[in-house]
């Protein structure tokens, strides 16, 4: 029998490589979708949003599980962050319950370990306590940053080392992972019923420790193939340039106010207790391969 997964956030970039593992291990996938896309084998696109009941409705429909991976990473306030993450996922789960679906996956992020640092953490934990409370047979990943050939996210930072200097907080370490290696465990987790109900898992390349700061920009330095000087910037600045960033980008902004009280907290590592267990999912791509096969990406579409 075919598994079917219902799949939220597919035409953004961690959904992107998660539908394309999906299809390439023969698992039918129903995706929504805002815009029209193109045809693909064993691929039902629906068209809607997260406020669509009806969409959702037929999005989980005959699903085998739901992988949420839907939200906003940006917004102008707390209510917008709340109507992406929390009212979002509250709506996978009242369609999940209508339709008898069972099992779902749902993409948080290490954020939310820290929610009063930031409305986007707090809003990550909000949506988390509606998977808790959901009945559901679910499980919680919380990524830390994500990094690949198809994120505009840590672009900037790329863009950065190519001119030899990067803007970084000052002290703290953070954990990284490849959108590839975090996609298989979405897509694992979804296909396996018998030891991760009920749990929330942290994830990472399999640094351990985590990376310091001035180490990672040295690593992005490599990948570009630059030696950069890495400048430890206290958070005053850094506001005056999310500041700056507003003023100039407007919604395009990739460095915010919310993101710099959040950037410049010590502590991204992921806790090694909360790992998922080695015998369903581990790391498969080193992070220093991983960052030059992203840099020549980038090369390639002109972004870099």
């Amino acid at each position: 029998m075919v598994f079917r997964i219902a799949m939220t956030g597919a035409t953004g970039f961690v959904g992107a490589e998660t539908l394309d593992q999906a299809l390439a291990e023969g698992v039918r996938v129903n995706a929504l979708t805002r815009s029209a896309q193109p045809p693909r084998a064993r691929l039902k696109w629906i068209p809607g949003s997260l406020e669509d009941a009806a969409a959702l409705d037929t999005l989980v429909r005959d699903a085998d599980a739901v992988v949420h991976i839907a939200g906003v990473v940006n917004a102008p306030d707390r209510e917008g962050f709340e109507a992406g993450n929390a009212r979002g996922t509250v709506a996978v789960i009242d369609a999940m319950r209508r339709r008898g679906i069972r099992r779902l996956v749902h993409v948080s992020s290490l954020a939310a370990r820290e929610p009063k640092l930031s409305d986007y953490g707090w809003s990550k934990e909000l949506a988390e306590k509606h998977v808790k409370a959901s009945g559901l047979d679910w499980t919680i990943v919380r990524p830390p940053a994500i990094y690949g050939p198809k994120d505009r996210e840590m672009l900037e930072l790329f863009r950065m080392a190519k001119r030899g200097f990067m803007m970084l907080p000052p002290g703290g370490r953070l954990s990284v992972i490849h959108v590839s290696d975090l996609a298989r465990l979405l897509l694992a987790l979804a296909q396996e019923r018998e030891n991760s109900l009920t749990r929330s898992y942290e994830v990472d390349d399999g640094t351990a420790g985590g990376w310091d700061h001035k180490d990672f920009g040295a690593a992005i330095g490599r990948a570009v193939g630059r030696n950069v000087r890495v400048m430890a910037t206290p958070e005053w600045l850094l506001s005056i340039a999310a500041r700056a960033d507003r003023l100039v980008r407007g919604k395009r902004a990739k460095l915010t106010p919310d993101r710099v009280d959040y950037f410049c907290h010590p502590d991204w590592v992921v806790g090694k207790r909360k790992q998922p267990p080695k015998r369903l999912w581990l790391p498969q791509v080193p992070t220093e391969e991983g960052l030059k096969a992203t840099a020549a990406a980038y090369r390639e579409k002109g972004w870099l």
